[in-house]
């Protein structure tokens, strides 16, 4: 993968210095990575302060987040420049060599691997120099790459209107239970 992106580590700059906090470059920390596709804002941010004094890096906007510890596998793409703390170890890829969405496609992958090559005796950890060596199975060109998480981006975007509909529909489903099992008086002062 060190071919096809550079792998960025991320840092904390120290909790007791408040000048370094409340700024407003997004910094992420593993927790916020959950089933989201995209990032677009963290819950904590830091000062220019801040990122200057701890290795947190700038990453680019369509950077893969990906978390290296304490949950190994976790990823998510920056629709926002922002940084990490040091749970991540970040694919930023070469715009020639490497779609963004075509990576996170493959963030299955890329845990299985991180979880096998990942060491450590308090907690597994995965390192850069670790996730630059990982071997990936590639379309031969670019527009591929592009179709492929094109097509992947689509049918994620289709579960998510489906799931959303989903909830939808049972929150309905809920509530005409609810009125059908209450007194015809009662069901007179509330509506669907």
């Amino acid at each position: 993968m060190g071919g096809l992106a550079e792998i960025v580590g991320g840092g904390t700059p120290s909790t007791s210095v408040d000048s370094y906090w409340d700024g407003d470059i997004d910094w992420y920390a593993p927790a916020e990575i959950g089933e989201q596709i995209y990032l677009k804002s963290s819950q904590r941010k830091i000062t220019e302060e801040g990122l200057n004094k701890s290795s947190a890096k700038v990453l680019p906007v369509g950077t893969v987040l990906f978390t290296s510890r304490a949950g190994i596998g976790k990823t998510a793409i920056l629709l926002k420049e922002g940084c990490t703390n040091q749970g991540f170890q970040s694919i930023v890829p070469n715009k020639d060599k490497l779609d963004s969405y075509f990576i996170f496609t493959r963030s299955e992958e890329l845990k299985r691997y991180g979880e096998t090559v990942g060491a450590g005796s308090t907690f597994v950890e995965v390192s850069g120099k670790q996730m630059a060596s990982m071997e990936l199975m590639m379309p031969t060109t670019m527009d591929e790459q592009q179709k492929i998480g094109e097509y992947f981006s689509n049918l994620d975007h289709l579960i998510t209107l489906h799931h959303a509909i989903w909830v939808h529909l049972k929150f309905l489903c809920q509530k005409t239970i609810l009125l059908c099992s209450m007194h015809p008086k009662q069901r007179k002062q509330e509506k669907l």
